[in-house]
């Protein structure tokens, strides 16, 4: 029976019209995960020495062991926010004389061979091969892998069981903030508490089998959950659900926009996509992190404006890239309006110059890397409001692929085309040149001067800009309508 499902679900995937029309998407995305593959080997292999010979001093395995509670803590966010639920079109097996606990097995069973369960074991194995070539002992890395993989799938079926829980997302995110604050300004250090349970479990492999029990629980918790939805009368009703709407009467001070810029707001907080773009564009705050606490990048100025860019323009960029296929399901009623299309576009521009203040805001804590560094993020913002905003108002113009709000956010490809690859040329490596060029060969603050000096330019050419962009949308305005018209 699992087979034929097997072979059911393949004939499905690549007879659907989405597979067709994606092959280019799925090819980019081969190479992707290459590249993680290819990353994370090279990673495994030559960790233990790298570690060994930055730190002659330590034992690899135990700093390794350190930080893994901050890794399974940051799987469970990156999950909360890319992975798929393991679902299946079980409708049509309702009606027939399946087991449904087979159905539910099966599910579960799918998700175990999820990517995310998979990417780490290019890491961890080779890393646990280096350990038993450099005279660990055999029981205990094998003990030690096999209590990683067990935490992986109990992370794989907590995330199902949190799914869709706002609140849940919240604590553990919180939590892995409030665990790396304490650690950073030493008030408390999770990982010699962490580095002790797994290097325990190395010293004892008898007490892997604490990950079993982990695995069973968390597994069963999701077969019950499951199974109670399996039936035929709950595939095919209507849930109904109360409608709440947030007090947005603050926005009607904008005039004109206001209608727009409310639909807008309830169209990111109501729908998973669009709610996930704007959670993960907080994490982009911390992206700066990366590049401004290693010493390799002092040296690499452009590198530096690469991450400043990021840190404010996080909705900016994800967001602003999609624009107008956030509105694809009811783009032809949008159109049918009697209202000026300038005033749609304004609505967009506002909602991107707003979340980019609000992050720049939130970056303030950055002045303690220095007034360079947080002058670089300034003029990061400054580029950002000015030209970016602007910039990808026009490339949304080309956009032609429909978005579904109700699939999962992050890490889903639909409505991706070549339009979001090339607008990065101009978003990232345009303002990373200006700033290389006159800080290379000119020097001093010019660099800062010449990035924020194109924003503030963008922003005083707005009204020409706005028409322009006007009037290529409605040049565009029935291509549009035709492609956003077809399903994805």
């Amino acid at each position: 029976m699992i087979s034929h499902f097997l072979k059911l679900e393949w004939k499905q995937y690549f007879r659907s019209a989405h597979w067709q029309k994606g092959i280019a998407i799925k090819v980019i995305m081969v190479f992707f995960a290459l590249y993680f593959i290819v990353s994370f080997l090279a990673v495994g292999v030559g960790g233990y020495y790298l570690l060994k010979k930055e730190f002659p001093d330590q034992d690899p395995l135990q700093m390794v062991n350190a930080y893994l509670l901050y890794a399974f803590l940051g799987d469970l966010v990156v999950r909360y926010l890319m992975q798929k639920l393991p679902v299946m079109n079980i409708k049509p097996f309702l009606i027939l004389p399946i087991k449904k606990s087979k159905l539910v097995h099966y599910v579960l069973g799918k998700s175990s061979f999820s990517a995310f369960n998979i990417f780490g074991l290019f890491f961890y194995v080779p890393f646990s091969i280096v350990l038993i070539n450099e005279g660990y002992t055999t029981s205990g890395v094998l003990g030690w892998l096999f209590f990683i993989i067990l935490l992986t799938q109990a992370n794989n079926f907590l995330n199902f069981l949190i799914n869709k829980n706002n609140k849940a997302f919240a604590i553990i995110a919180s939590l892995l903030a409030l665990c790396i604050g304490l650690q950073k300004f030493d008030v408390f250090d999770i990982t010699v508490y962490g580095g002790q349970l797994f290097d325990a479990i190395y010293a004892s492999p008898i007490y892997a089998l604490l990950g079993v029990l982990l695995v069973v629980v968390l597994y069963n918790l999701n077969y019950k959950q499951l199974r109670n939805q399996v039936y035929l009368d709950e595939a095919v009703s209507q849930k109904v659900v109360e409608a709440k709407s947030a007090d947005l009467s603050f926005a009607n001070r904008l005039g004109d926009v206001a209608p727009f810029i409310k639909n807008d707001m309830r169209l990111i907080w109501r729908n998973k996509r669009t709610k996930t773009v704007f959670l993960m564009s907080f994490l982009f705050l911390f992206y700066g992190l990366i590049f401004f606490t290693q010493e390799t990048y002092q040296k690499m100025p452009a590198m530096l404006m690469f991450a400043s860019l990021f840190v404010t323009g996080g909705f900016t960029f994800n967001y602003g890239q999609f624009i107008p296929a956030w509105d694809s399901a009811h783009y032809k009623m949008l159109m049918s309006q009697g209202f000026r299309y300038r005033k749609f576009l304004e609505s967009k521009w506002i909602l991107m110059v707003v979340m980019t203040s609000i992050l720049y805001f939130l970056s303030i804590p950055y002045l303690y890397f220095g007034l360079d560094i947080f002058l670089m993020i300034t003029c990061g913002a400054i580029f950002n409001i000015g030209f970016n905003s602007l910039f990808l108002l026009f490339a949304g113009s080309f956009n032609r692929k429909r978005i579904d709000l109700n699939r999962s956010g992050f890490g889903n490809t639909q409505g991706t085309s070549a339009t979001q690859f090339i607008v990065i040329i101009p978003l990232m490596l345009f303002p990373m040149l200006v700033f290389w060029l006159l800080n290379k060969f000119v020097g001093g603050n010019s660099g800062y001067i010449a990035v924020a000096a194109i924003g503030v330019l963008c922003l005083l050419l707005k009204n020409y800009a706005m028409n322009f962009i006007e009037k290529k949308y409605i040049k565009d305005k029935y291509v549009m309508i035709n492609a956003f018209g077809k399903e994805a």
